[in-house]
């Protein structure tokens, strides 16, 4: 079984921003699967098609559509739902968007946090907080060895900067207003690798946009087919910010500050993933090289993730070739109209199950 008990998830009242995504969406599936009583706060979802419209997130937890950035509404819902976990996802999650929008990303993954934190220097039931952030908040060196979770943040895009900003916010805030500064609030930040899994209709990420092609029958298009990322199945990092939630509320000065969450496995190129999509789909799809100009974005990124395995007794579960078959079978439910919902639930039973090697 995973680690996170189900006796301790059981009837705890959690709040998840960003539930609409589709991170957030696979991770309110996956509370509800616990037994816990799950307030989501969020705008409507980023994509058509979505996760959360798919697999109907809405039915198993309360839902409140309203903006991160709106301070009076995110206090007011806080306080609401009364939540003892708050687990921050609400965020402008693409490279290529913040350049488009530096603004908004900023507004959004910077003040939305600040928004966050200040709700809940408003909300006396809160015991802990797990902000996810990105493995993008380093300073990217471009070496081969993984980053730990004290190397100099940094971010040569927007939205890597503002993941950097957000790490910043949550240390200044856990220092100024909490623990001997006040309530005894279990903060935490969270940085996984490049996740992928089914439901993922992203703009100008990799999987999504293979997924879509092979469901167009058209041939895949491919960008910076050598840039190296820690890639991993969806469930993984979530495994990891239930645990790490669990621990929060158990001691919360042990396990506060910044934690990692990738693979153990070497991180893959671009092209490697996208041969073995080819391989492994029925109808063998091919694909292309891009060769236009593109904004800047990291060629190799890795992470260390000795602490969460040592301190928190966390370890991936699902390889990467894994990783691929959950995502190629989630898509043929898809398009068979099967029901999603029971879909990512046998799922994450599966990935429950699966002993670690």
């Amino acid at each position: 079984m995973v680690e996170t008990g189900r006796d301790f998830w059981s009837k705890r009242r959690v709040f998840v921003t960003g539930h609409s995504g589709f991170k957030g969406s696979w991770l309110c599936l996956w509370l509800h699967s616990l037994g816990a009583e799950v307030t989501g706060y969020a705008l409507d979802p980023p994509t058509e098609p979505s996760l959360c419209r798919l697999s109907g997130v809405d039915r198993f937890i309360r839902p409140i559509t309203a903006d991160i950035r709106d301070r009076s509404a995110l206090t007011s819902a806080m306080k609401g739902a009364s939540p003892e976990i708050v687990i921050h996802m609400a965020a402008q999650s693409l490279v290529r968007e913040s350049y488009r929008d530096p603004a908004g990303t900023y507004s959004t993954n910077v003040m939305g946090t600040v928004n966050l934190f200040d709700a809940i220097r408003d909300c006396r039931s809160v015991k802990a907080v797990v902000n996810v952030t990105s493995d993008k908040c380093y300073e990217n060196k471009e070496w081969v060895w993984g980053y730990r979770e004290n190397e100099p943040l940094g971010g040569y895009d927007p939205y890597s900067s503002s993941k950097a900003c957000a790490e910043l916010v949550t240390n200044a805030y856990r220092s100024s207003f909490f623990g001997p500064a006040g309530p005894a609030i279990g903060i935490a930040s969270a940085r996984s690798g490049n996740v992928i899994g089914g439901g993922d209709w992203a703009a100008d990420r990799l999987v999504p946009d293979c997924v879509r092609s092979v469901l167009k029958g058209e041939r895949i298009i491919v960008r910076n087919p050598r840039a190296v990322r820690p890639w991993q199945h969806v469930l993984e990092p979530l495994g990891g910010y239930l645990l790490l939630a669990q621990r929060l509320v158990e001691d919360p000065q042990r396990f506060e500050g910044a934690w990692n969450f990738g693979p153990d496995e070497e991180p893959k190129p671009v092209e490697w993933i996208v041969k073995n999509i080819c391989v492994k789909w029925d109808h063998k799809p091919s694909y292309e090289i891009d060769r236009a100009e593109h904004p800047h974005e990291a060629h190799y990124l890795k992470l260390d993730c000795s602490k969460a395995r040592t301190e928190l007794g966390w370890r991936p579960r699902w390889g990467l070739d894994t990783a691929i078959d959950k995502v190629i079978e989630w898509t043929r439910a898809y398009k068979e109209g099967r029901d999603l919902a029971k879909v990512c639930m046998k799922q994450i039973e599966e990935y429950e199950h699966t002993e670690i090697k």
